[in-house]
């Protein structure tokens, strides 16, 4: 019963910690008249959490997981995450198409590194072009004219604090994200023990619905609450850093070698993924069917990954 306690604090933790990042990223962008979008990408779009257990299955030799954590990441953010956003609360977006350029093309980026084993140069190259897009996004928003936001209840909701305060709070928010995370894996690790659960099936259940809820979280309710720039910065930032950050960190513990599915399948289908969620997003307005879309091929993706190729879709072979 320890663990399942354990459990739920770290999935309480995770909550908390979204929700109060999301307060303090409108507070640091109305103190300091940083752009939220930038703000987003750099706080949420960077997964402090998943860059964590990917460097540790790799030290641990379990590469071909550490690298599938890079392309189920990116595939759940579109497939899940923005699609549950466009349902549960479809509004009208904004997003420069050059944004989007970079969002639909980054997963292309796979198909030059992926032909050959990975190592490390391969993981700095991949972690210079994810610095390269953050440089992009900080000179190219301040010329942007869009309001940071556009929602009297995300205003009200912020305390007073001054940006350079809620810069400290916001990193505490990461912490607690972070710390959520860890507290989870123990409790799932406990409650397998304890109860003699089959891994595989809570792993892909009961624990990555809980994970899962920390993006859901950062791009469902800032949508809801009048700031959309923090859940499309979540996602747009979460995938391409994924595909060249978190590779690039991972390959700076150690080599990987693709599998033989990569180019076949997995890359494809986040091609595939990433193209349609650009493409939705281009028109303006994210509508409910645009994210009955993203999930009916997220689904398919998991159902051809059991039937096809026999194995988990976390489990890049």
């Amino acid at each position: 019963m320890d663990y399942v306690f354990v459990f739920i604090s770290g999935a309480v933790l995770l909550v908390y910690s979204a929700e109060k990042l999301i307060d303090q990223l409108v507070t640091i962008a109305r103190g300091l008249r940083i752009s939220l979008f930038l703000l987003a990408v750099v706080f949420t779009g960077i997964e402090f959490d998943d860059v964590f257990l990917g460097v540790a299955l790799n030290v641990e030799d379990l590469g071909d997981v550490a690298l599938g954590t890079v392309f189920g990441t990116a595939l759940s953010l579109v497939g899940i995450v923005l699609a549950l956003a466009a349902i549960l609360t479809p509004t009208e977006v904004r997003v420069p198409r050059d944004y989007l350029v970079i969002f639909a093309a980054a997963p292309l980026v796979m198909v030059v590194f992926a032909s050959t084993p990975l190592g490390l140069v391969d993981g700095i190259v991949l972690l210079a072009l994810f610095v390269l897009f953050i440089g992009y996004v900080a000179v190219r928003e301040p010329r942007r004219d869009k309001p940071v936001f556009r929602d009297t209840e995300v205003l009200e909701s912020t305390g007073r604090r001054a940006g350079w305060a809620g810069i400290g709070f916001a990193v505490l928010a990461v912490c607690g994200l972070v710390v959520g995370s860890a507290t989870v894996g123990i409790g799932t690790g406990g409650i397998l023990a304890t109860y003699g659960l089959d891994g595989t099936l809570f792993g892909a259940t009961i624990a990555t619905l809980v994970l899962t809820v920390e993006d859901v979280f950062l791009t469902v309710e800032p949508v809801r609450r009048g700031a959309p720039e923090i859940g499309v910065g979540n996602v747009i930032g979460s995938v391409v850093f994924s595909v060249t950050g978190k590779l690039g960190i991972i390959l700076l513990t150690g080599g990987l070698t693709v599998g033989r599915y990569v180019l076949s399948w997995h890359l494809p289908v986040l091609v595939v993924l990433t193209g349609a969620a650009a493409v939705f997003l281009s028109t303006g307005r994210l509508r409910r069917w645009h994210g009955w879309v993203l999930l009916g091929l997220y689904v398919a993706y998991w159902v051809v990954s059991y039937g096809v190729f026999d194995g988990v879709p976390t489990e890049v072979d």
